[in-house]
């Protein structure tokens, strides 16, 4: 790889890291309130979500592609769960007993494994993850002629850059975490509980509605002409 396709790995995994969705904010809020082993723990199973993800797009992308398009109801399964899990965080009151007494310090256990999975399967059952890793795949694997040391470099790069800069993140919430009050916790916790909620629910529309929300004819287009190539 030459000098500016390292440029455009790093940058692609620096923006990567900033899209808004589910992941981000529970990334920042386990950051807050867990310290940053537990973010990290965490975050390294969203990326081995995104490394499974690359290689399904790699090896099966046409397939997988045809599987999307013709069956929306993987949409709508990603997005159910997480409208539950979202539906359990906001509904959770475990903590409110906090509210009452704002003195009461809880420090929960840690379990870094299910830190991990929950990572993991988070970013895995968002669907919408692997039509973007299919387009990536599309567009720089056209680009380096499937030249397979410059395809894994550029997303290897791309990966760390992103890993990286999600460090920068968890140390930054991390200060928060002193001026963090109980209440503010608990207000927290049902705010992600709705965020993650409307992402459930958009997961789902896309299912319902594919047509008008699924954007995979150009990228079917380009597979074909890539395959013809």
């Amino acid at each position: 790889m030459t000098f500016f396709d390292i440029k455009e790995a790093i940058i692609v995994g620096f923006f990567l890291a900033f899209m808004i969705g589910p992941v981000f904010f529970m990334l920042i809020q386990t950051s807050i309130l867990k310290g940053f082993r537990a973010a990290f723990s965490f975050d390294l199973g969203v990326v081995l979500g995104d490394v499974v993800f690359l290689l399904i797009a790699y090896f099966g992308s046409r397939f997988v592609l045809m599987k999307i398009k013709d069956n929306p109801m993987l949409f709508i399964f990603g997005g159910l769960i997480l409208v539950v899990y979202g539906l359990y965080s906001f509904l959770n009151q475990k903590q409110k007993a906090i509210i009452q007494d704002e003195t009461l310090v809880v420090i929960p256990k840690t379990n870094y494994v299910n830190l991990f999975v929950k990572g993991f399967l988070l970013n895995f059952i968002n669907i919408g993850v692997l039509g973007f890793w299919l387009g990536m795949i599309v567009v720089y694997g056209a680009k380096f002629q499937m030249d397979e040391p410059k395809i894994f470099w550029f997303f290897t790069t791309v990966l760390l850059s992103y890993l990286a800069t999600d460090v920068g993140k968890i140390l930054l919430a991390k200060k928060l975490k002193d001026k963090m009050k109980p209440t503010t916790v608990y207000k927290m916790k049902r705010v992600i509980g709705i965020v993650l909620m409307v992402f459930g629910l958009a997961l789902v529309s896309k299912g319902i509605f594919p047509k008008e929300h699924i954007p995979l004819k150009g990228v079917e287009k380009r597979l074909e002409n890539f395959e013809k190539s």
